[in-house]
């Protein structure tokens, strides 16, 4: 529930805020990582699209203009509404082709975080997608003072069909992290020849690699379409509740979010209300929302670092009282490697012989 000083604010805001009517165009856009520019797609002329407010118990209309030059779609991910409003091309509709318009209607049933994107090619990681924030009818069982929509992403200096091309030529194809012969020995001294070689056969049986942890890695995180370096900026003053709707829109990428500093209070988890939960760091897989909560008391910066699951890179924010500041940037940990338990195979079936020997 927000508080009584930032509901009347809200109160202040344009009525298109709350309008329950949109209209959004399908556009070639540009993305501004930080690291490096490319050509994607987005709406409105910005990837990410502009957030969308509803309200659960109201009908919305929402106009979809494509001028792309080829077939597109909107679904509304997580959302209860007809099928045919759903927005998967082959299933639900055709699609919007290019110049026209689409228009969705449909009642919203539910409350919370939510996202919307293309469900066409390879558009979404592309860059075509959105937040979706909807007010529940009565209160919702927490207070915050004020909130933040932390859309996560990863952009790639590849676009998606490169990327899947490249991927079926070679799996490994984007994995920065292959073990190598220094690591062969350095392993051999651990734990010996024998066992090292056994382990080395097994992931060569199952052509993977341990280190197989992300199919593709060189993503450059985003936080609200904005790079690292570019730091995505929430203002707070101390004292205050800040709820932040965590939505994972990234094609690939786990993250690993905390707050150096803060606790998170988990409130919500894929627009649901759960049992609170307060933790130092949680983990949101592609396509998952949480809502949590944090209440910065200090007069400082804290930084907002989301880690890929494979440690090969990061999205990253900060909240602050003032602009410009920002918080101490965490090293990327240790690289995690994956195991035989990790494969449901913690008894190793594959036999190859006993290399007790060889130790």
């Amino acid at each position: 529930m927000l508080s009584k000083g930032f509901a009347a604010a809200l109160a202040l805001l344009p009525l298109i805020s709350w309008a329950g009517e949109y209209s959004l165009t399908v556009d070639r856009v540009t993305i501004d990582t930080g690291d490096f520019s490319k050509q994607g797609i987005g709406y409105n002329g910005a990837s990410p699209g502009p957030i969308l407010r509803f309200r659960e118990g109201e009908d919305v209309t929402i106009h979809v203009t494509n001028n792309l030059d080829e077939p597109t779609s909107v679904h509304w991910h997580g959302l209860i509404l007809p099928y045919q409003m759903d927005g998967v091309p082959g299933l639900s509709y055709p699609g919007i082709a290019p110049g026209e318009t689409f228009t969705y209607r449909f009642p919203i049933k539910q409350s919370g975080t939510y996202w919307f994107h293309s469900h066409s090619g390879f558009q979404e990681p592309d860059g075509a997608y959105g937040a979706i924030v909807i007010e529940p009818e009565g209160r919702e069982p927490f207070r915050y003072d004020r909130e933040y929509v932390v859309q996560l992403t990863d952009k790639h200096p590849h676009s998606g069909d490169r990327i899947m091309r490249n991927l079926k030529s070679s799996a490994d194809y984007y994995n920065r992290q292959q073990q190598t012969v220094g690591d062969f020995w350095r392993d051999s001294r651990e734990r010996g020849l024998g066992a090292t070689l056994k382990d080395r056969l097994m992931w060569g049986d199952m052509r993977m690699m341990s280190s197989d942890i992300e199919d593709v890695q060189g993503f450059t995180g985003l936080i609200n379409g904005k790079g690292p370096e570019q730091n995505w900026t929430g203002l707070f003053k101390p004292g205050e509740r800040v709820r932040l709707r965590l939505i994972n829109s990234s094609a690939m990428t786990y993250f690993d979010v905390r707050l150096p500093g803060l606790k998170m209070t988990v409130v919500q988890a894929d627009g649901n209300n759960v049992q609170p939960v307060t933790v130092d760091e949680l983990r949101i897989g592609v396509a998952e929302t949480y809502d949590v909560i944090v209440q910065p008391k200090e007069d400082q910066a804290y930084t907002l670092f989301a880690e890929s699951m494979g440690r090969s890179g990061f999205a990253r924010g900060t909240l602050a009282p003032r602009e410009g500041m920002q918080g101490e940037i965490p090293a990327l940990r240790p690289v995690p490697l994956l195991t035989m338990a990790d494969m449901g195979m913690a008894h190793a079936g594959m036999d190859h012989g006993d290399m007790a020997g060889m130790d």
